[in-house]
């Protein structure tokens, strides 16, 4: 089993910036990929960036390409997103996910085995 657990969540202007973290613990040596995804209340989770162990190689969604940049710690077992340049309609709850395998698309949350509870954000404009 993977634990992960997410911080950093809160409050900011449009324009500003927030940095979150999600910290594994567990099986860590059996993740192959560690994404973050979103979800804004009546909408569907939506994929925001991807980090694939093997090589350290990201992905971002069109929508945040750009703002925010994803980066790992091996040493923590820690994945960070720097969300810079907010926006309003980037509010949401973020998650970060892993997954074991690399046999469905990344951006797909049926892919990830494991989830963490969540941390708001929210962009005021």
């Amino acid at each position: 089993q993977v634990q992960l657990v997410e911080s950093g969540g809160g409050l900011v202007q449009a324009g500003g910036s927030l940095r979150l973290a999600c910290a594994a613990s567990g099986r860590t040596f059996s993740i192959y990929r560690t994404s973050w995804f979103r979800q804004a209340p009546g909408k569907e989770r939506e994929f925001v960036s991807v980090i694939r162990w093997s090589d350290g190689s990201i992905s971002y969604a069109d929508s945040v390409k750009g703002r925010f940049t994803m980066a790992r710690d091996n040493a923590k077992n820690t994945v960070y997103l720097q969300m810079n340049s907010l926006k309003p309609e980037d509010t949401a709850v973020y998650y970060c996910a892993a997954d074991r395998t690399p046999y469905m698309s990344n951006t797909d949350p049926r892919a990830y085995d494991y989830w963490g509870q969540g941390t708001q954000v929210t962009v005021s404009s």
